[in-house]
């Protein structure tokens, strides 16, 4: 099973029976998230491009491609830099920096299949180094090792609340939050991403951190919380 590999079936649908949830479909959403503060707006990944439904959802919001100021990538897959170009190959959001940490960028830079999309967004793309602020006081960039080679997530701060956007540390708000030690089958260094999945949990959990996946049912915002050593997802 991709979202859980060496796990029998068996084990896979008695944990999500036992969340209530069905064993026959597994959905992941894929939910960018946008931000707004005085002066700018913030894009956080952007989905699978042309084929997604990222421009039609930033109408509806009010938001256009023109405004969007700094994009915050997590990862280099598809369906979270998709949307970095239109259907023709040019910049989506022409006006955006374009931040990448400094090892994803170079993935991303020695990736043949990737190279159109290098060539396009290259001119604004500001590579940074794990861990770095991004926005001083708003947007810092978190290491979050495993699935990627520079897989980052981002902790959001607006006085005193904060969010953490986690990209593709964890895929499913049952399986990956509470198994962290299964492994789908997209992580590229397994054992990583497991150390990256159990800190992640154990350190948002402690301080009660509120966490934005990508990959959860909508609209991704939530919790975890350690029930008798067993983490689990408090959506909101």
């Amino acid at each position: 099973m991709t979202l859980a590999i060496n796990v029998t079936k068996a084990d896979v649908d008695a944990l999500l029976t036992a969340a209530g949830l069905a064993t026959d479909v597994l959905q992941l959403s894929v939910q960018p998230l946008i931000v707004r503060t005085p002066d700018r707006v913030l894009l956080f990944d952007t989905g699978n491009g042309p084929s997604g439904m990222l421009s039609s959802s930033m109408a509806t919001a009010g938001v256009e491609p023109a405004e969007v100021t700094d994009i915050f990538i997590s990862h280099s897959h598809g369906d979270h830099v998709g949307g970095l170009v239109d259907a023709d190959g040019a910049l989506a959001f022409p006006n955006a920096d374009i931040h990448i940490s400094v090892n994803e960028w170079a993935a991303m830079q020695a990736n043949a299949q990737l190279a159109s999309l290098v060539t396009a967004i290259s001119p604004r793309v500001v590579a940074f180094e794990p861990g770095a602020d991004r926005v001083p006081g708003t947007v810092k960039a978190v290491d979050i090792q495993g699935h990627t080679p520079g897989h980052s997530g981002f902790l959001i701060t607006s006085g005193e609340a904060s969010l953490l956007y986690i990209g593709d540390t964890m895929h499913h708000s049952v399986i990956s939050v509470q198994r962290p030690d299964w492994t789908i089958a997209f992580d590229g260094d397994a054992p990583l991403a497991q150390e990256s999945r159990k800190a992640v949990l154990a350190s948002a959990a402690g301080s009660g951190q509120r966490v934005y996946s990508v990959h959860f049912p909508f609209p991704g915002l939530g919790k975890f919380e350690n029930r008798g050593g067993t983490f689990v997802w408090v959506a909101e």
